[in-house]
């Protein structure tokens, strides 16, 4: 409704208004309101009120656009249909929908299998469709020659109404139309088999094609009709076939004359035999396609007459002779059945094997699979498997793009180009097949939309995976979970970084070496049941090798109390241990760190303590801001000192990680880096002896000197990178000449005489001239060639 205007006038004013613009105005009388009246009405609908109020004033009110009796198609409106432009949404249909030309063979064969799908169906009621029409198969023959590709199939076919409906109308999807008619009369059930669903598959065949001539006979009708119709055009011909030669049983025929670019590859047969196998391997029924072939055969030829020589036609010789002969012959292209249609209790162990063989091309039996239907809110099939062995090109580990899930719609491949969508990147290497009835795809079939069916999808798939390679885990025969943990164990951390909500099945799948086992690796489980009932936390030390491990300093109070300490020795390994950050309530602790507690260590003896206050103070006086602080250390027995980092900053081993970064920002280094900690031995000699020093002759120079050195021996014992490792060796030199001069009675004066004996021998050398014999000019007795 308009809004309506109302004002206040004088009374005066109300024999002179004029309601109705643009009509000629009604006399005065006509005009106002009789006495007692409250309102006016003019022809248009319009309706004035008055209303008298105190005084001379006279209140009107104008509602404009409030009729008094509407009618009911004037209240409802009037009712339009949207209109096309035909040809330019042909156009979009056509080059806008699909990313790739070849997907028109998926369509017109998923249209074929459809027609067949229907032929079966309805036969069950009417056996007679089935009648003189052959086996159901579809056939495609493409002719390099001819530049054209014909798929024939024994379907259903069309009739002439059929054709105009089907074909003539765009987004019209007969295989729709089918299934609503299935679903009004309940006493036919329903088919889950047919594909179609959108109605514009069939004009894929334009990717390709520059005409298309359909040629299709229903068992309904005794006539044959022919539709063609020409890329980028709106209309189409529709004819009765008359041609006897061209005439079919039942079904249809779609020949495509192939555009000039797309001749030399779509006509080619080995071409569309790999596209059949590609997208339609598990359509339901046979596919056959035009195949070259070879063969051997025997053929008889006359010999050869010698000259002078003449054989009448009887004494003639005829010797046999093999030949190799091509010729064309139809070959079933989809042999590979749909392993996951069939129930699993009934399939064996090497039929699995062979089903992932054939359709990933792998040489190797997996390491384990897993066959599940999932029903309910989402529905779908799935055979899951483990492969045999990683990836051999490092472009494939780790890549989210893999593609190692193939999906399907009612055995249809859709695609197998997935970012992330139905797996996460840490489990990309897992290898399988989805199949569902009903997905929530793109119009072109190729796109998975997102959806909250999807991520159902994703959450089940990746559950059933846990359980498979928890079944690995979990066998007697260790040898396989070996196998994968050399192949996989890179994911499986990785989907500690990136995936904190399954932590709980990620962990307990987790192997390394240890203090303990150095030989195989052990589960967090393992740790954990082995360790004694005063220790509060698991401890680890991240390094560059198992053998850098095994002699690192951090461990060595550790083994003395029987402390088992994990290796971390791949580069990944600290990172996923940091995010997990607990297991069954056990902190994960880094034995390279500051502030390291044992549990169950004994008090500190307060004199060792007070009586090497003072050499802390002066080593932290010589080394400067090297280090942050100089402390007596609780974790060495050995060794006379080590560098421990910060809490809260990088271990050694992640500051050479990330210092090794190609595109590492430097500027965080430092930042990150934190603080280091310079931990000594009380009981150690150099540190005995240096304490000496420190009380005795504290500006000595080589007890400073000692002390650098001893700096730079921790900063490499204890996993760091030396800032200068020319200097280092220079200092190593230097104090080996001190350690080592005159220890073996060295003189100068033998020197001088060996240099002097030498000169002499060289000098006499000048004079004497050596035949030089080259090995080519030696030659023996029996030689040849000797002069």
């Amino acid at each position: 409704m308009a809004p309506a205007m109302s004002g206040t006038l004088g009374a005066s004013s109300v024999a002179a208004l004029r309601p109705c613009a643009g009509r000629r105005a009604q006399p005065a009388a006509s005009s106002v309101a009789p006495r007692g009246s409250g309102a006016l009405r003019c022809s248009r609908g319009v309706r004035w009120e008055a209303e008298r109020g105190r005084g001379r004033l006279v209140r009107v009110r104008c509602d404009a656009a409030v009729a008094e009796k509407p009618t009911e198609e004037e209240a409802a409106g009037e009712e339009f249909e949207y209109q096309a432009e035909v040809s330019r949404l042909m156009d979009l249909i056509v080059h806008s929908l699909y990313s790739h030309k070849e997907v028109f063979l998926r369509e017109l064969v998923s249209n074929a299998s459809d027609a067949l799908d229907k032929l079966r169906f309805l036969g069950v009621t009417d056996s007679s469709l089935l009648a003189d029409g052959g086996e159901l198969e579809i056939r495609i023959k493409p002719d390099p020659d001819a530049g054209t590709i014909t798929i024939t199939d024994t379907g259903v076919g069309m009739t002439k109404d059929e054709l105009k409906d089907c074909l003539g109308t765009i987004a019209q999807s007969g295989t729709s139309k089918f299934l609503k008619a299935l679903k009004e009369n309940k006493d036919l059930g329903s088919d889950n088999g047919l594909i179609g669903q959108f109605g514009v598959g069939f004009y894929s065949a334009f990717l390709v094609a520059e005409k298309v001539v359909v040629s299709t006979k229903s068992p309904k009708s005794d006539k044959q009709y022919v539709w063609e119709a020409v890329a980028d055009s709106s209309s189409y011909v529709i004819k009765e076939e008359t041609d006897p030669e061209k005439m079919l049983t039942r079904g249809t025929q779609i020949t495509l004359f192939l555009r000039p670019d797309d001749k030399y590859e779509f006509a080619d047969p080995s071409r569309i035999q790999g596209l059949v196998k590609n997208y339609s391997q598990f359509v339901s029924f046979p596919i056959y396609t035009w195949q070259e072939k070879s063969r051997t055969v025997e053929v008889e030829e006359e010999e050869e007459t010698k000259e002078g020589e003449e054989a009448t036609e009887g004494e003639k010789q005829k010797k046999k002779k093999t030949i190799t002969e091509k010729y064309w012959d139809w070959e079933l292209a989809n042999e590979t059945k749909p392993i996951w249609m069939r129930n699993p209790k009934e399939i064996e162990k090497t039929e699995y094997n062979e089903f992932y063989k054939k359709t990933f091309n792998e040489f190797l039996d997996p390491l384990a699979h897993t066959h599940f239907t999932t029903e309910g809110e989402v529905e779908f099939r799935s055979v899951l498997y483990v492969p045999g062995m990683a990836p051999l090109s490092n472009e494939e580990i780790m890549n989210p793009k893999t593609k190692n899930i193939r999906l399907y719609v009612k055995r249809v491949f859709i695609s197998d180009d997935f970012d992330g969508e139905l797996f996460p990147r840490y489990l990309s290497f897992v290898k399988g097949v989805v199949d569902s009835n009903d997905l929530p795809l793109n119009v072109s079939r190729e796109i998975l939309q997102e959806s909250r069916i999807v991520r159902i999808m994703r959450k089940r798939l990746v559950r059933k995976t846990f359980d498979m390679i928890e079944e690995i885990a979990e066998k007697e025969d260790k040898e396989d979970y070996k196998k994968f943990w050399e192949s996989f164990g890179k994911f499986i951390k990785l989907g500690c970084i990136e995936d904190t909500g399954n932590h709980k099945r990620l962990a307990p799948l987790l192997r390394f070496y240890s203090s303990k086992n150095e030989a195989d690796a052990i589960s967090l489980d393992q740790y954990v049941e082995n360790m004694p009932e005063s220790q509060k936390a698991i401890y680890y030390i991240a390094t560059d090798s198992l053998q850098s491990a095994k002699t690192a300093p951090f461990l060595e109070k550790l083994v003395q109390k029987d402390i088992e300490v994990l290796y971390l020795v791949e580069p990944i390994d600290e990172v996923a241990i940091q995010n997990l950050q607990t297991y069954k309530e056990k902190k994960f602790v880094d034995i390279s760190k500051e502030d390291l507690e044992l549990g169950d260590e004994e008090e500190e003896n307060k004199e060792t303590k007070q009586e090497f206050t003072l050499l802390c103070d002066w080593v932290k006086q010589q080394l400067g801001d090297k280090v942050a602080k100089v402390q007596i250390s609780k974790r060495l027995s050995s060794s006379p000192c080590v560098l421990v980092s910060g809490k809260f900053g990088w271990s050694a081993n992640m500051e050479r990680l990330m210092k090794a970064q190609t595109l590492g920002d430097t500027s965080s280094l430092e930042f990150m880096r934190g603080r280091r900690i310079f931990e000594i031995n009380p009981d150690h000699p150099i540190i005995k002896d240096l304490n000496a020093a420190c009380k005795n002759e504290p500006e000595s120079t080589e007890a400073k000197r000692a002390i650098e050195l001893l700096y730079e021996a921790a900063l490499i014992s204890s996993g760091y990178t030396p800032e200068s490792p020319a200097e280092l060796g220079g200092k190593i030199y230097e104090m080996m000449a001190i350690a080592l001069g005159g220890r073996w009675g060295r003189s100068d004066t033998g020197e001088a005489e060996a240099t002097g004996e030498a000169s002499l021998e060289a000098d006499s050398s000048e004079g004497t001239v050596t035949e030089v014999i080259e090995p080519s000019e030696v030659r023996p007795e029996s030689d040849p060639w000797r002069d």
